[in-house]
């Protein structure tokens, strides 16, 4: 059986569903995370401690303040992506975060959420630009 085929056989699916980010405080978080990416602050805080990001696309971020036990452990879990970096590097800058790091070989950047949680933003490759 071809690898392929096997993934689709196991009862664990080969995607990722969602991406937990630990938060300090639910609402502020929301809010900021909406001011990074562009979105209003819809929906409700599921279980006072919950909130699921509106993504475009790819797999769900989920904000969660229960059990906060600090940012993650200095790299970052996951990266959004960007078809302009230097755009997104200044929306960073006018968003005031902390740890703004340089646009590296013209390929990424890091930065830090409010609650200390290591951000990366990538470029898109053009390859990937109509998707």
């Amino acid at each position: 059986m071809d690898a392929f085929l096997e993934s689709l056989s196991s009862p664990v699916h080969n995607e990722i569903g969602a991406i937990f980010i630990p938060v300090s405080d639910i609402a502020a978080a929301r809010d900021w995370y909406c001011a990074l990416l562009g979105r209003e602050p819809t929906g409700d805080i599921l279980f006072g401690h919950l909130w699921v990001v509106p993504m475009r696309a790819g797999s769900g971020l989920v904000l969660d303040s229960k059990d906060f036990g600090g940012p993650h452990d200095g790299k970052p879990a996951f990266h959004f992506n960007s078809r302009d970096l230097p755009a997104a590097h200044a929306k960073c800058a006018a968003l005031g975060v902390d740890a703004l790091g340089p646009i590296v070989d013209g390929m990424f950047f890091t930065f830090k959420d409010p609650d200390g949680n290591l951000l990366m933003v990538a470029d898109v490759p053009p390859s990937q630009h109509s998707l």
